[in-house]
């Protein structure tokens, strides 16, 4: 059964392509100093074990008022992804059945909102068809931020370091379905991008006026709500990170707000509250 969060006409579900996506805390958290994990309660082996952080690679389907939203499209099918053994030539099977089990395909997505460019939030953008990389959801209209865009689309060898902006990004914005946003574009009614730099130039989150905020990557694990100082390794700016990750869990902890971000274990959302420390789960 897939949960699903309702605050008013705005309805939330999570569409779960890798369950458990473990790393190491030295190579997700290299700044981390070990001896702090030792003073924390005993840390929930769901959110880590054996040295080893879980993380869940998932999209948020929204539904506001009869439209169809995605936020972030996870690995993807039969994506070249070598480097990651459990990214790599993916069937897709299991995302699709989340998806029809909300009783949609990919024809009925109205819009694809990209919080930034890394490939694991954008694989589904496009799917392979007769040798060609196409949309994914031939209706909806793709948003991306245009600093974001302009990074990638100019970091040389670097956009290729997983192959997602060749195989997962220029396939939209050839066939003329990207749209680049700005900060504090509304994109539907109560739903307005947020710029949050950092773990990417261009980075954005989505805030709700109903209640969220789907922060994307500015916080990768509930660890990081007791150091919301240190900032993961695949954070372009770490300081810049971490500058707008304690911005908004300070912003958040003030109200009744769900913080929804990409990679927390299910269900995904929470609200958290100001500690001596840092923050915690509500």
């Amino acid at each position: 059964m897939i949960k699903s969060l309702r605050l008013g006409d705005l309805c939330i579900t999570g569409l779960t392509e890798i369950e458990s996506f473990s790393i190491p805390v030295g190579t997700l958290f290299p700044d981390l100093n070990h001896n702090l994990l030792e003073k924390l309660e005993p840390i929930a082996p769901r959110i880590m074990s054996e040295g080893l952080v879980h993380l869940t690679i998932r999209s948020w389907l929204l539904n506001k008022s009869g439209t169809n939203i995605l936020i972030d499209s996870c690995v993807g099918a039969q994506k070249n992804r070598p480097n990651h053994s459990t990214w790599h030539k993916r069937s897709g099977s299991k995302w699709l059945r989340a998806l029809s089990e909300k009783g949609l395909r990919p024809e009925d997505i109205d819009i694809v909102m990209c919080t930034h460019l890394h490939a694991d939030h954008v694989g589904w953008n496009t799917k392979l068809e007769n040798g060609y990389w196409v949309p994914t959801f031939p209706n909806a209209q793709y948003l991306c931020g245009r600093t974001e865009y302009e990074y990638w689309a100019n970091a040389g060898e670097k956009s290729d370091e997983h192959g997602a902006f060749a195989d997962s990004v220029l396939p939209i914005v050839e066939n003329g379905k990207m749209k680049f946003v700005e900060d504090s574009d509304e994109i539907a009614n109560g739903l307005s991008i947020e710029i949050s730099p950092g773990h990417t130039p261009g980075h954005f989150c989505l805030n709700a006026e109903a209640g969220a905020i789907f922060c994307g990557d500015i916080i990768h694990s509930p660890l990081q709500l007791n150091f919301p100082n240190i900032s993961s390794a695949f954070c372009e700016d770490p300081v810049l990170a971490s500058t707008t990750r304690i911005k908004l869990l300070s912003k958040i902890a003030e109200t009744s707000q769900f913080l929804i971000p990409a990679h927390f274990r299910d269900p995904g959302w929470t609200k958290i509250r100001k500690t001596e420390l840092g923050y915690e789960k509500i």
